[in-house]
């Protein structure tokens, strides 16, 4: 699978270093799997960062997935695009991207099964828990992160709240990937990968979760 269990999303409101610094720190450590996300801005200057990204997620083999714009995930030749329940639709952006990866956001059971059925790649699933990086809605819980992973045969990313602390729910649940922001790139990004990253193959490889709900 193209997801190594970590994915970083690089927030600038999160990050105590500049993003690229903390993206190329994380990277070193052993992540494979970049969103870049950027609310701020204008097109171009998103487009030129992007290009950026590409070119260092290229350096150290990673999957590199562009937030939002399917244009620019295309022009600069990302692995895919994630996209939000507000963004383009999923049907367009996969006429756009072909057969690029396509991810989407998603917050019940109801706009994940319509994901899959969608065509969607993956889906992230989220809040789970309390998060100051975005504004996602209510907290939704390791409980309903598994009946996701139970109903939908797609891989799931977890995302919202994600810490060392209740990594371990959020594997139990059937997790695919987590997707961290802040806990990654608040004091040394180096550090913090590497535990993240530690803790996953150790969670991981302890025992295996079947999406439909049996050990």
């Amino acid at each position: 699978m193209y997801m190594n269990g970590l994915c970083f999303i690089t927030d600038r409101d999160s990050c105590s270093v500049p993003v690229y610094e903390a993206a190329f720190a994380v990277l070193k450590a052993g992540v494979t799997f970049i969103q870049y996300r950027r609310k701020e801005g204008s097109r171009r200057e998103i487009y030129e960062e992007a290009v950026k990204f590409r070119k260092l997620t290229r350096h150290f083999n990673a999957t590199f997935i562009v937030n939002d714009h399917a244009d620019i995930a295309l022009a600069v030749d990302a692995d895919g695009v994630h996209l939000g329940q507000e963004d383009l639709p999923l049907k367009e952006a996969r006429r756009i991207m072909g057969k690029k990866l396509v991810g989407i956001s998603t917050h019940d059971l109801s706009q994940a099964r319509e994901a899959e059925a969608g065509g969607a790649d993956y889906i992230g699933f989220g809040p789970l828990f309390h998060t100051a990086t975005k504004d996602a809605g209510t907290p939704r819980g390791a409980e309903a992160l598994a009946e996701i992973c139970r109903n939908v045969a797609i891989p799931v990313v977890a995302i919202g709240g994600i810490t060392p602390a209740t990594l371990g729910a959020v594997v139990d649940a059937g997790a695919d990937a987590v997707a961290v922001a802040s806990a990654l790139c608040r004091g040394d990004a180096t550090a913090n990968a590497v535990q993240f990253v530690d803790l996953l193959k150790t969670m991981q490889g302890s025992h295996t979760i079947d999406k439909r709900g049996a050990e």
